[in-house]
C-alpha cells in the first residue's frame, strides 16, 4: 500500500494526459479518478486531524449527572466497528480497469494503423525520384504548370 501511495504522489497528473496523448473517454475517466482520489485523501486528512478519544473523567468531574457519562462510556466500550463487503466496489474497479485497458488497446490499434499509413506515404515520397527529375526539367525549361490547376483554382497571374 505504501508503494502505491508513493507512486501516486510522484505521478505528474498535470502532464499525464498530454504526455501519453490521451483523449476522449480515457482522459475524462482519468480526470474523474484523480478528482475522487484527491477528495478521498482530503477527507482522510481531515478525519486524521480530529481527536479520536474522549476524556470521560473530565466530564465526570464537570457534570452533576455522572450516570449519563457512565451510560456513554458503556456505549463506547460495547461499540464494534461495522465491516463492509467491498466486493461490489472491487468489481466496479476491475470493470473500470478492463474498460480502460480495452480503450487503450483500441487507441493503440488506431495509432498503429495511422503510423503504417504514414510510413507508406513517406516511403512513396522518398522512393519516387522521377518526380524530382520532372520538376527539375520543367523548371529548367522555364515552365511550371501544374496540370488542371487553372481549371480547379482559376488563373490569378498578374502578367
Amino acid at each position: 500500500m505504501a508503494v502505491a501511495r508513493s507512486a501516486a504522489s510522484k505521478l505528474d497528473w498535470a502532464n499525464l494526459t498530454t504526455t501519453l496523448s490521451l483523449k476522449g473517454t480515457t482522459a475524462a475517466s482519468l480526470a474523474a479518478f484523480k478528482k475522487r482520489n484527491d477528495d478521498a485523501r482530503r477527507r482522510l486528512a481531515v478525519l486524521k486531524s480530529q481527536p479520536s478519544s474522549v476524556d470521560l473523567a473530565h466530564y465526570r468531574n464537570v457534570l452533576n449527572n455522572t450516570a449519563v457519562v457512565d451510560e456513554i462510556e458503556s456505549f463506547t466500550k460495547s461499540w464494534k466497528p461495522v465491516t463492509y463487503d467491498i466486493g461490489r466496489q472491487v468489481k466496479a474497479i476491475e470493470a473500470f480497469e478492463a474498460q480502460a485497458v480495452k480503450s487503450a488497446e483500441e487507441t493503440k490499434e488506431v495509432v498503429d494503423k495511422e503510423l503504417g499509413s504514414l510510413e507508406k506515404t513517406l516511403a512513396n515520397i522518398i522512393g519516387s525520384p522521377e518526380i524530382e527529375r520532372r520538376v527539375e526539367r520543367l523548371v529548367e525549361a522555364g515552365r511550371w504548370n501544374v496540370p488542371h490547376y487553372k481549371e480547379k483554382f482559376g488563373d490569378y497571374s498578374i502578367i
